[in-house]
């Protein structure tokens, strides 16, 4: 796959997943535009990709504001002259239950990746429709999104607005030849180390330098560059037809997220009453409803 004539921007490229796509793609001959509020870590990672014959800069700065977007595009075209890819991937992390979670900890990760990534695809759907050929939106999104996660009102909501927007995206950019996809991963990043129910898998391919297969498949989490193919597939020519979907991705497993589909349905004469819905309930909706949460296999919870 030869993405040489192609230009990225990667956002939270400085490590992590971020890092692993923003290899992916200099790796098939994308030149990279590398970001990261961590300057150490931005230029380390301009220099990995340099070291290995690829081409990129780095743009140090915080995602969420008009002004970090333009500077993302901005660097693009000034390095190599236009752009074709925005991956926006920067994320972070105020787990907290719903009574505990301040102002404060909602806003700073809504800000990060529901307006970050609003305002970085705004900014680079700007540039494609000047540049009149095209061009390709990728976002990060996550289970927590689709299915919802204990302690994360915050993440889990802008995870399923970044999702959302995604769908409309790609009814709003097809005409112009843009591509708008989600990619949901599930790694070992710093993010994953954090969570309980991982820790003795994670622990375990720190010794032995593998994780197991029910956490490959059965789980479908990896480690970063597992997740990175999907997102230079996407980035590709090969990618120029598939748009407004929701991929998972982890470890060896590879699926789509359907969309939302209405599952029981019922239908009264004048419409439904709360009496009417009572009766109706027990054989139409009582036995239709959704789980929520992610389910594990018994062996990855008794561990």
């Amino acid at each position: 796959m030869d993405l040489s004539n192609k230009v990225a921007v990667v956002t939270g490229s400085g490590q992590g997943l971020g890092l692993a796509y923003a290899k992916d793609l200099a790796r098939h001959g994308a030149a990279v535009v590398i970001n990261d509020v961590n300057a150490t870590a931005a230029d380390a990672a301009v220099a990995e990709i340099a070291a290995a014959g690829g081409r990129a800069v780095p743009v140090v700065a915080p995602v969420g504001s008009t002004e970090t977007a333009q500077a993302l595009v901005t660097a693009a075209v000034e390095a190599f002259g236009r752009l074709d890819v925005m991956v926006t991937n920067a994320g972070i992390l105020r787990d907290k239950v719903l009574w505990k979670m301040s102002d404060d900890d909602f806003d700073a990760v809504v800000g990060v990746h529901l307006r970050g990534t609003f305002t970085c695809v705004r900014e680079a759907v700007l540039r494609f429709r000047e540049q009149g050929d095209g061009g390709r939106i990728i976002c990060i999104g996550s289970p927590a999104g689709q299915r919802g996660n204990f302690g994360q009102t915050n993440y889990s909501g802008a995870k399923a607005g970044i999702v959302g927007m995604v769908r409309t995206w790609a009814l709003e950019l097809q005409r112009a030849g843009i591509t708008a996809n989600a990619v949901c991963p599930v790694a070992v990043t710093a993010m994953t180390e954090t969570l309980p129910i991982f820790a003795p898998f994670i622990d375990e391919a720190k010794r032995t330098g593998t994780l197991p297969p029910v956490i490959r498949r059965e789980v479908g989490m990896g480690d970063p560059h597992d997740a990175a193919g999907i997102v230079t597939f996407l980035a590709s020519d090969e990618a120029k037809d598939v748009t407004g979907q929701a991929f998972s991705v982890g470890g060896d497993r590879l699926a789509l997220w359907s969309h939302p589909q209405l599952t029981a349905t019922a239908f009264h004469d004048g419409g439904f009453g709360a009496d009417d819905i009572a009766a109706e309930w027990p054989t139409t909706f009582g036995e239709a409803l959704e789980s929520v949460g992610e389910k594990f296999p018994e062996e990855v919870v008794a561990k």
